[in-house]
C-alpha cells in the first residue's frame, strides 16, 4: 500500500544534482605567453611575446580573486588575432620576479601592487616648478629596496634649479642619478634604461609624461601643467601603461602620486638592501631598530671603528626615518 503523502512533502525543495568535482585541471602549456601593458575597466591590453601582437583580454574565472597588474607575464587562450571586437582570456599569471607595492597611507594594512616584474624604479623629481620633495624621494627609495629593484633618480628641469644638494644627499646610498633639462639631450637616460624594464614614479608636473614622449615618440602621453598657486601638478595619466623602448627595454609610466604609504615594509626588509650595513647589524641586540636613538646599535660601533662611513649610516637612517614620518606631498 502506498504511503499516504505527508502534507509537507509537496513543499520540499527538490534535490540539487551537482556535477561531481574532478581533480583534472586544464593544461595551458600550449597557451600564448604575453605581457600586460595596461588595464582599463576590466579589460587587459597585452602584447604577445611571439610577435608583439596587441590583444585585448579578460581575466578567466579560474583565476578567482587573483589580481592581474601591469607588467605581469601571463598565458592567454581564445581569440588572439587582435582583430577589433575579439577577446582572449588570461588563464594564468606566471610567478613575479619583483612586485612594487605601496599602501594608501602608513596606517593602511592593505597593500596595493603598482606594477610587477620591473627591475628598475625611476624616481622622477623636478628641481623646480614644482619644487623637489626629498621626503617622497626617500620613501620611493625604501619601496625600491623592499621590492628588490634598483633605484634611479631622474632630476628634471635643471635649467630652473640646481641638482647639487639632492645629488649630495643620494651619494652615500650609492643611488644612481641622472639630470635632465627641458629640451636637453637624454643620452644618459637612454643608457640607464636600455634593455631593462623600468617603472617611473613621481609627482604630477615633474615631467614624467614629457620624458616618456621624448623616449617613445609615438607614446602621446598627456602632459601636466603646474598650478602657480599650489605648486602642484594636475593628474594627467590615469592608469599605468607599459611601453616598449625603441632602443631596447620597456618603460612603465604611472599616474602622478602625492603619497607613498610604507605600512608593508619592515626594518629588516630595508636593511637587507645594504649588505655592508646588514653585516654590521648582526651584532645588534635583539629588537634593535637601527635608529640613531638605539643605545647599543652596532652601526654606531662600526662607524666608531672606521668599518662604516658615518655618511652612509646617516643616510640609511634618514630613509629609515622616512618610513615613520607623515608628510603631505
Amino acid at each position: 500500500m502506498a504511503r499516504e503523502r505527508d502534507d509537507h512533502d509537496q513543499y520540499e525543495r527538490p534535490r540539487r544534482h551537482t556535477k561531481p568535482r574532478t581533480k583534472v585541471r586544464p593544461n595551458y602549456d600550449d597557451a600564448d605567453t604575453a605581457r600586460v601593458v595596461t588595464i582599463d575597466r576590466g579589460r587587459y591590453a597585452v602584447t604577445l611575446d611571439a610577435d608583439g601582437r596587441a590583444v585585448t583580454a579578460m581575466k578567466s574565472r579560474n583565476l578567482g580573486r587573483k589580481g592581474v597588474v601591469v607588467g605581469d607575464h601571463v598565458r592567454v587562450v581564445g581569440d588572439v588575432t587582435g582583430d577589433e571586437g575579439t577577446l582572449a582570456r588570461i588563464v594564468e599569471v606566471t610567478p613575479r620576479r619583483t612586485v612594487l607595492r605601496r599602501t594608501a597611507d602608513d596606517d593602511d594594512p592593505i597593500e596595493r601592487i603598482i606594477v610587477a616584474n620591473a627591475d628598475q624604479l625611476v624616481i622622477v623629481a623636478a628641481l623646480a616648478d614644482p619644487p623637489p620633495r626629498p621626503g617622497l624621494i626617500d620613501r620611493c627609495l625604501v619601496a625600491a629596496f623592499d621590492a628588490g629593484m634598483e633605484p634611479l633618480v631622474c632630476l628634471t628641469k635643471s635649467d630652473l634649479g640646481s641638482a647639487d644638494e639632492l645629488v649630495a644627499m643620494l651619494e652615500p646610498l650609492g643611488v644612481a642619478v641622472v639630470v635632465t633639462r627641458q629640451g636637453g639631450e637624454l643620452d644618459a637616460v637612454r643608457d640607464a634604461l636600455r634593455d631593462r624594464t623600468s617603472v617611473l614614479v613621481g609627482h604630477s608636473g615633474v615631467g614624467k609624461s614629457t620624458l616618456v614622449n621624448a623616449l617613445v615618440p609615438d607614446a602621446n602621453r598627456s602632459v601636466s601643467y603646474v598650478n602657480a598657486v599650489t605648486g602642484r601638478g594636475r593628474h594627467t595619466s590615469t592608469s599605468a601603461i607599459s611601453l616598449e623602448l625603441p632602443f631596447g627595454g620597456w618603460i612603465i609610466d604611472t599616474p602622478g602620486i602625492r603619497s607613498f604609504g610604507l605600512a608593508h615594509v619592515e626594518v629588516d626588509d630595508l636593511i637587507r638592501a645594504f649588505p655592508d650595513l646588514q653585516d654590521a647589524a648582526r651584532d645588534c641586540p635583539r629588537g634593535c631598530l637601527h635608529a640613531a636613538t638605539e643605545p647599543e646599535c652596532a652601526l654606531d660601533v662600526a662607524v666608531a671603528d672606521g668599518s662604516l662611513a658615518a655618511e652612509r649610516v646617516e643616510s640609511f637612517r634618514r630613509i629609515l626615518a622616512s618610513m615613520n614620518q607623515r608628510d603631505d606631498y
